[in-house]
């Protein structure tokens, strides 16, 4: 019988960016951490067999399992249950009251026919249109519980064929001119928990969570070798925790999101992505363990801790979209073990798909607060950290990192304020390279750089330590954290 676990808000309410915790340093609150065991035997099950599903791999069961959910509902809810087998199904929705449970054994596939995921208007990329939903689907509820020992497969490789082909036809196609369902979709939902289910070949991202808040995200093993099979897509959402996930894709491992364009910044429907905690999980493939972009505008209080990187992705990536005004705040990633060939750092202009919608004027970019500490192993090259002239990048810390790396290449731009501490790289103190000079991806006719963003490349000034292991620079020691582990 299921045992299902509560989710209540945090004892405090999280700091606001004009807090002195918030912008000194990461402040993070953990609304959604806080986890109660609470005993649900005494909820009716509603076992989707009971209502004409069938478990041989090829009936469409769509109709059965929402026969399902809309009885639980009118009952004033209960737990639907997929037992052990292989059931095919579109897009269902969850409604009020209603849990999803998949036991063990129990597989929930995506069909293959893209026409059984109903085209609504729907949040995808930044903005609104009409596409395809998903294969599980939760909007505007108070409590949402999906979880169990079961898999969901996407049936992914009939959808990435389709984009692989039309890619082939024109190299422009966007991701959005071919119609992939995600596997997961959760939207303007609040005390929400998804725990313990196996994500598997997603035609699309795998779990998208939309202005979502008091949200945990626990237990999930999340595999896709397709493209754009994003393990996580957290998209204007606050109050964050995502605990003992294994994530490896051919994309952004976890994605946080907004909107995009050079009015980014002025979209009601993208509010700042923050406070987020991220801890004790296993990246093996992937874009970035975190990935800031490629629609995002404000993103703040990141924390990661004690995480492994265990293949090729990157560690932190945070895209500077050319197009879109953009500030990356209060990001630290804390306790990184490494034992693989990706990169730590992905710092850099991202161009594909620009449009300034006729505006002249170059939005610009800041990234500040930034803190890397306590990473320990073997991994592939050091990366890149470089903004476009006029962008802003300042207050970067780098300490107790004792790495062995095969390419210790560090392309670094323009930063004010970088401090170097206890970094070991290769067995000797690190030294930072000199700066290139940042310069932009496009000449525009006419576009300026946007007011308030005026530093010039060579205005902005890195200052490297003295060679060795206990330098600083007069950015100073970072200010620890106040975040608490999840339960504490």
């Amino acid at each position: 019988m299921l045992a299902a676990q509560a989710l209540h808000g945090a004892d405090a309410a999280p700091p606001t960016a004009s807090t002195p915790a918030a912008s000194s340093s990461i402040a993070v609150v953990t609304g959604a951490a806080k986890e109660t065991e609470t005993d649900l035997t005494g909820l009716k099950h509603y076992v989707i067999t009971d209502y004409g599903a069938v478990a041989d791999g090829t009936t469409l069961n769509t109709a059965a399992i929402q026969k399902a959910i809309d009885t639980a509902s009118a009952a004033a809810g209960g737990v639907v249950e997929i037992p052990a087998g292989t059931f095919v199904s579109g897009s269902i929705f969850l409604k009020k009251g209603v849990e999803l449970y998949l036991d063990d054994g129990a597989v929930l596939k995506g069909s293959e026919k893209i026409a059984d995921y109903p085209m609504m208007q729907t949040r995808i990329e930044g903005h609104f249109q009409l596409w395809r939903m998903a294969l599980v689907n939760a909007q505007n509820m108070d409590r949402v519980r999906i979880g169990g020992r079961g898999r969901l497969n996407g049936s992914g490789p009939v959808y990435w064929a389709a984009f692989r082909n039309a890619r082939v036809a024109n190299k422009n196609v966007t991701n959005l001119e071919v119609e992939r369902p995600r596997l997961m979709f959760i939207d303007r939902c609040q005390n929400v928990r998804v725990d313990g289910l196996a994500l598997q070949d997603s035609g699309f991202w795998n779990l998208h969570v939309y202005k979502s808040r008091e949200v945990l995200i626990k237990g999930l093993h999340i595999n896709g070798t397709g493209p754009s099979t994003d393990g996580m897509d957290i998209d204007s959402c606050q109050n964050v925790t995502v605990l003992q996930c294994q994530i490896s894709v051919n994309d952004d491992d976890i994605a946080l999101k907004g909107s995009k364009g050079p009015f980014a910044d002025k979209d009601a429907d993208s509010p700042p992505v923050e406070n987020i905690l991220v801890q004790s999980c296993t990246i093996g493939n992937g874009n970035g363990l975190i990935t800031c972009g490629s629609e995002g505008t404000i993103i703040r209080n990141v924390l990661v801790q004690n995480c492994q990187m265990v293949g090729r992705a990157t560690m932190l990536t945070l895209k500077l979209r050319t197009d879109t005004p953009q500030h990356y705040s209060n990001i630290t990633m804390d306790g990184i073990t490494l034992n693989g060939t990706g990169r730590l750092l992905n710092v850099a202009p991202w161009s594909q798909f620009f449009d300034l919608q006729g505006q002249t004027t170059l939005p610009g970019h800041r990234i500040d607060n930034v803190t890397i500490r306590n990473v320990t192993g073997q991994y592939g090259q050091f990366g890149t950290l470089r903004g476009s002239v006029g962008d802003v990048i300042k207050d970067i810390t780098l300490e107790n990192l004792n790495i062995t790396l095969g390419n210790t290449a560090f392309t670094l731009g323009p930063t004010e304020n970088f401090t170097l501490k206890n970094v070991v790289v290769n067995g000797a103190p690190y030294e930072l390279p000199a700066p290139v000079v940042g310069a932009p991806l496009r000449n525009i006719p006419g576009a300026t750089t946007a007011p308030g963003n005026t530093t010039t490349a060579t205005s902005a000034t890195t200052t490297a330590p003295a060679p060795a292991t206990s330098a600083t620079t007069s950015a100073g020691a970072p200010v620890a954290s106040s975040v608490k582990p999840a339960g504490q």
